[in-house]
């Protein structure tokens, strides 16, 4: 009992390493925006047409869980439920060609394994359309030609490769279509040929087949570098097959947008910007030829290149005060349904009618937000130490910029939000996160780090084997930039991040043990060895690309950068405080990976929170789990940084929410779960 005792003593010295002094908290002008308004389910999402132009639907709460809704385009109000799950939300759905059925995927507590189902529109009869065990289902092609048919992909005869399979909408009969003998992804034409094949190559790179029914193309019509990988790909045909469009980074650094006749095999650029990728498409359902692209380097721009569709979007442009994205087109595009996002307040749908140049608008996301104090978000290009530019995300506190000039006016605490992937980026727009935390009294930074996507492939490639090293140098600049520009002060600094971004909060507890004041770790890997052994097996054709940029567990070198770069092996030098959070079912970091750093942590007395979901995954689809996970974040971060909390309340009611250990080293958690009745514990 007694070294209990000293154990116990120990870890709350630890904690205090970095109290926060006592000073008036910012935002504290500004009404407490509930975090259910923030995290809870939305009323309204994911807006889309039928292909017929008949149907609107959307997901919607159906008795207090996500499902997909459907309605007649000319009485949005006759919306009636067509999905109807009772745990989880719709991972995600579409309309079927023929506008008879809603397809949709579901997962068992964040597993992965996705199933495909259907429901029939007018009889509301649902089914499984991949009833398969531990098969994770994937769409590869769904056509506006082919109504009765779409293609997926299943893994059930080999985990690491999809075998493509006809799936008939009709009478859910799946017909093998081609059976992988080691492609990691396909392209189809509008007929539902499949076309292409992408085969990895153990240097990182990958080499594009032909593909004609079973047989494949004796060479490769097409090879993509190792340095090219992650931003070179075919993008899909026209409707004729005649023209394949790529987004193609060879010869170039960033990802241009080309057309290459499959007559002539001749090559045109239809679109590039020097500062980033294009990003994404608008193409005619007619024709299948693409109208117009999309580049984001600081926000998101959309360029014409087809005159026809120029007028509809100077339109868009003139008459929503926000960034848009047209999410569907009807098949005789008459009808588009269009999405706005202005930052400070909810986003919102709209149905434009092409031919009366008319928007009306159909909902609002979340209508609780209306008026409630959303901060704007201020793009930065924030300079790295060896001479890079890192597009990064500012957001401040209520009342603490009187002049907008994006800098507050004294300095506040600040959190570092790091997304992850790290193969991923964060961009301008309405962010729960950034307004939760400005909420909340903090400046909210999110650099777009060495290794993130969309700035070109020199940007990526400079993070490889730069994990726990240069990417977190990136990091540390964007913290050194907010000091020196008056943001924040350097002992006001809190971390956290998901996935890579748990990792990096690992890293920075571990490797700069005085850089930060306090972490959160969502999903974060503190071994990269054993992340490597456990990731998914369909990960195979990726698996290069990982050992390239992460280090080669099968070679001695690549062993010893992996442990030098693992948190795990550091855990002893954790000074300050640490909340981490983990599902228990997560495909992509094992629960193993946040038991190891915890139980390192145990040993040598230091503290840490450490929460579990049994029923989630690579991070937390219920809200319910959300609210729990957030409502323990904020207080945690209140005693660090000394922000703004809102009471517990009823935030743990209803998560599956388990504190394996440390609840009393996080402000309020141990009196909150006591509080609750023992049936929601």
């Amino acid at each position: 009992m007694k070294k209990l005792a000293l154990i116990s003593a120990c870890a709350a010295l630890a904690l205090s390493a970095a109290p926060a002094a006592a000073q008036p908290q910012e935002g504290g002008g500004a009404p407490l925006i509930a975090r259910a308004k923030l995290f809870g389910n939305p009323q309204k999402a994911a807006g889309r047409l039928s292909p017929d132009g008949r149907w609107l639907s959307w997901t919607a709460p159906r008795d207090g869980v996500m499902n997909v809704w459907v309605a007649p385009v000319s009485d949005p109000s006759k919306a009636r439920p067509m999905t109807a799950e009772k745990k989880r939300p719709v991972a995600g759905y579409f309309w079927a060609p023929d506008s008879g059925s809603i397809l949709f995927v579901t997962d068992n507590g964040g597993d992965e394994n996705y199933r495909v189902y259907g429901v029939d529109v007018t009889t509301g009869v649902q089914t499984a359309l991949t009833p398969f065990d531990k098969t994770r289902a994937m769409i590869i092609a769904v056509s506006r030609e082919v109504k009765d048919r779409v293609l997926v992909g299943l893994n059930n005869r080999d985990p690491r490769w999809h075998d493509v399979h006809s799936l008939d909408l009709k009478t859910g009969k799946l017909t093998l279509v081609f059976q992988n003998p080691g492609f990691g992804g396909f392209v189809a034409d509008e007929k539902l040929n499949v076309r292409l094949a992408m085969k990895p190559r153990p240097d990182g790179g990958q080499e594009v087949y032909a593909i004609d029914g079973q047989t494949v193309s004796a060479a490769p019509v097409s090879v993509i570098e190792p340095a090219d990988a992650l931003t070179t790909a075919p993008a899909g045909f026209t409707r004729d097959g005649s023209t394949l469009y790529w987004l193609d980074s060879r010869g170039r650094n960033t990802a241009a947008l080309l057309a290459q006749d499959l007559k002539t095999g001749r090559t045109t650029v239809l679109g590039e910007d020097a500062r980033a990728d294009v990003g994404g498409a608008l193409a005619d359902p007619r024709t299948g030829k693409v109208q117009a692209y999309a580049v984001n380097y600081l926000k998101n721009e959309w360029r014409p290149i087809d005159p026809a569709i120029k007028a509809d979007l100077d339109f868009l442009k003139s008459q929503l005060k926000g960034q848009f994205a047209v999410t569907s087109r009807t098949d005789d595009d008459s009808l588009w349904t269009v999405g706005e996002d202005r930052v400070t307040e909810p986003t919102a749908m709209w149905l434009y009618d092409r031919k009366a140049r008319r928007l009306t608008k159909l909902y609002t996301t979340r209508p609780e937000l209306e008026g409630a104090p959303l901060q704007p978000m201020h793009p930065q290009e924030i300079k790295t130490r060896d001479g890079f530019t890192q597009v990064s995300y500012l957001t401040l506190p209520p009342g603490s910029d009187a002049n907008g000039d994006g800098r507050p006016e004294k300095p506040v605490p600040m959190v570092l939000v790091v997304h992850g992937g790290p193969w991923g980026r964060d961009a301008y727009g309405y962010n729960a996160l950034h307004q939760w935390l400005a909420n909340r009294g903090y400046a909210v930074l999110s650099p777009n780090f060495r290794a993130s996507t969309g700035f070109g492939k020199a940007w990526i490639n400079a993070g490889d084997r730069e994990w726990g090293a240069k990417m977190h140098d990136d990091l540390l600049d964007a913290v050194d930039w907010a000091v020196k520009s008056g943001v924040t002060t350097k002992d006001k600094v809190a971390i956290l991040g998901g996935s890579y971004g748990g990792y990096a909060t690992l890293v920075g507890l571990t490797f700069t043990p005085e850089a930060f004041a306090c972490g959160v770790d969502i999903v974060g890997p503190s071994n990269l060895d054993t992340l490597l052994k456990t990731i998914p097996p369909y990960w195979e054709a990726g698996k290069a690309q990982f050992y390239r940029a992460i280090g080669n567990p099968t070679t001695p070198e690549g062993q010893a950068l992996l442990k030098a770069r693992s948190p795990l092996y550091k855990a002893d030098q954790i000074k300050r405080p640490l909340l981490i959070g983990q599902g228990a079912n997560d495909p992509r970091v094992n629960k193993a990976e946040s038991d190891q750093i915890v139980d390192a942590m145990k040993a040598k007395g230091i503290p840490v929170t450490y929460v579990l979901f049994p029923d989630e995954g690579h991070g937390f689809a219920r809200p319910e789990n959300n609210l729990a996970f957030f409502a323990a974040s904020e207080h945690f971060l209140e005693r660090c940084l000394n922000g703004r909390a809102e009471p517990f309340g009823q935030a743990l009611q209803g998560s599956s929410m388990q504190v394996i250990h440390g609840a009393e080293f996080s402000p309020g958690l141990k009196a909150a779960i006591e509080a609750q009745p023992a049936s929601g514990r």
